[in-house]
């Protein structure tokens, strides 16, 4: 079936609106074996669900497209998040053209009033929220060390990676009480625990805090019903990865950097969004009501060591 999505992949041209016909194709493939019903009557925000454009031989899937699509594919009913109208709203297609249950909420989530609201709509539309999952992030607008770093660089990222998750956070977990039950899910980065090559001195402090986070917030609501747990992508095969910041290290060649990431890691891959997505899926189900406070790698086996040879 692999061989079958890149064969998919490799007729859509560079044009980014060649994804419109194509896109519907390889969204349906991998929905197809992810059916189920592990989330069935559950109720999800995910924040971030929209999707940049990557690279022009890759489809339009981050992590929190993935994953929204992924928890809608388990039966449950998804508010998707994001800054971007058409980035959202293309997630909140590609779900109902499989039957699923999904709507929209525009919001910025570095914004505490914005949070609210959006906490407010979801329980107005489906009148519980069981599940959180904390996608938004940002690597920064610059690569660079201490002595590169600017103060107003260190408050964006921070704000994105950080604060966002403090709002959704203090905006959701008063409706979780009151149900005594919820799931939190934080999107971090192996970056947080494993110093890369790649000079990413803001954004690598950011996701630091970020497991701190969640692992204060998890002993603060064990007690209560709600779980609260993260997940570190390692190198991922998304189109985060060729924005500028870093595709310029590689002079703007993709396939120069694929290369480079693959050979990094000791299972010669990248991985997708989609890893990210049954990680989380298995972290935010009841399947896992017995793990609180953890922080989960997928990462190919980074943390084990550089592949040799």
């Amino acid at each position: 079936m692999r061989s079958l999505v890149q064969s998919l992949e490799s007729q859509v041209d560079k044009n980014e609106n060649s994804w419109i016909s194509a896109r519907g194709t390889i969204l349906s493939w991998r929905m197809e074996g992810t059916m189920g019903g592990r989330l069935k009557g559950k109720v999800a925000i995910v924040t971030g669900a929209g999707s940049m454009i990557g690279a022009p031989d890759r489809p339009p899937i981050g992590n929190g497209k993935a994953a929204a699509i992924l928890y809608a594919m388990e039966g449950a009913s998804v508010m998707a998040v994001d800054l971007k109208k058409d980035a959202g709203e293309e997630t909140v297609r590609a779900i109902r053209e499989k039957s699923g249950t999904c709507s929209f909420f525009r919001a910025d989530v570095t914004r505490s009033e914005e949070c609210r609201a959006m906490a407010e709509q979801c329980m107005k539309t489906y009148g519980r929220i069981d599940i959180l999952h904390n996608n938004v992030g940002i690597g920064g607008r610059k690569l660079g060390e201490i002595l590169d770093a600017d103060e107003e660089e260190w408050d964006l990222v921070m704000n994105v990676n950080l604060k966002s998750m403090f709002h959704t956070c203090k905006a959701v977990v008063p409706y979780m009480l009151k149900q005594g039950y919820g799931s939190i899910l934080n999107i971090s980065s192996l970056a947080a625990v494993s110093h890369q090559s790649t000079p990413l001195f803001i954004y690598t402090i950011s996701k630091a805090a970020v497991n701190s986070f969640t692992r204060c917030l998890a002993a603060q609501l064990a007690g209560k019903g709600i779980r609260v747990n993260g997940v570190m992508p390692g190198m991922i095969d998304s189109p985060m990865i060729y924005q500028d910041g870093l595709t310029r290290l590689y002079g703007g060649d993709f396939e120069k950097m694929r290369n480079d990431r693959n050979k990094r890691i000791p299972m010669k891959k990248m991985g997708e969004p989609w890893d990210v997505a049954h990680a989380a899926l298995f972290l935010v189900s009841d399947e896992a009501r017995y793990i609180t406070g953890q922080i989960f790698a997928v990462d190919g086996g980074l943390m084990l060591g550089e592949a040799s040879g």
